[in-house]
């Protein structure tokens, strides 16, 4: 995304990942939740694209309440590909780390849930206006193909004009380095605790050296990829959200299993609702990959 205001990725990207580092290694858990905190203000970059691209408001909301479904492989994928984008696997584990990480008691329980509805209703919204810029723009002006994520925000320049493309870049960037900190911090989390290792952003270096290990070897990784040239990373990018969405279904099965269980969770077994809610969602993901690799294998045929 810097690209777009004329600084090269093999200055930016090494800058970023060394900053993300830092961040994590040199700062504690309050620090760290402030800064993502305030980095969540930026995805209201999105919003003001969206509104700057003048959409046709009405068929916005018609599509958004009766959607068109089209039962072909490139719509279902990319129907998965969203899913994944937005109920990623990786958030499930990040945030049950961080709810111990925080310490987080049963009688703060309640807040701690009102804030992840309201996180999850603030992932909609920016998603939406995110479709709704690039339908009104992209879509409109007949581009199907963009080589990064930065070609579609330069795309919008000649449709929406400058504000809009410097905001929706801006949003990209913010992204991006909020992601670049968060993925590798969740993966950490997750190995760590699965294997007994030491984890957690409170820890000094000395106290969990494989969990900041682990995390700066994925930073690493992460910033090298983007380096190579030539690797189209938006392919990169929606394949392993097409990957997230095969997986939750799994993911959400084992979670409904644990929530279930009273001598893991006591009172706090989730209700009869939130089961018929999850087991549906479950399902429905279930019915839809299948329905993708059943139109997969008669392509094929």
């Amino acid at each position: 995304s810097m690209e777009v205001f004329g600084v090269s990725k093999y200055l930016s990207v090494p800058v970023a990942a060394s900053l993300v580092w830092l961040l994590v290694v040199k700062g504690t858990y309050k620090s760290v939740e402030k800064v993502f905190l305030f980095a969540c203000s930026f995805y209201i970059c999105y919003v003001i694209s969206g509104v700057w691209a003048k959409p046709d408001w009405l068929l916005a909301a018609k599509s958004t309440i009766i959607p068109t479904v089209r039962f072909e492989i490139g719509y279902l994928t990319m129907f998965v590909g969203i899913i994944g984008a937005t109920v990623a696997p990786w958030m499930q584990f990040y945030l049950q780390s961080a709810i111990v990480e925080k310490g987080v008691e049963q009688k703060q329980y309640a807040q701690s849930k009102v804030e992840v509805i309201v996180g999850c209703v603030a992932a909609v919204v920016v998603a939406f206006f995110i479709t709704v810029a690039c339908a009104a723009t992209l879509h409109e002006a007949g581009r199907r193909e963009i080589a990064d994520a930065a070609d579609a925000a330069v795309a919008l320049r000649p449709l929406a004009g400058d504000w809009a493309t410097w905001l929706f870049a801006g949003g990209l960037l913010n992204a991006s380095v909020f992601a670049a900190s968060i993925l590798p911090l969740a993966t950490a989390y997750t190995v760590c605790e699965g294997l007994g290792f030491e984890a957690g952003v409170n820890k000094k270096f000395r106290e969990a050296p494989i969990f900041y290990w682990l995390y700066t070897l994925l930073i690493g990784l992460g910033a090298g990829m983007i380096l190579v040239p030539g690797l189209p990373l938006v392919r990169v990018a929606y394949l392993s959200q097409v990957a997230n969405g095969f997986l939750l279904p799994f993911v959400l099965v084992f979670m409904l299993i644990l929530s279930n269980r009273s001598d893991l969770m006591g009172r706090l077994t989730i209700s009869k609702g939130y089961n018929v809610v999850a087991i549906g969602t479950v399902v429905f993901l279930t019915v839809l990959t299948l329905i993708l690799l059943a139109l997969q294998l008669a392509g094929r045929a």
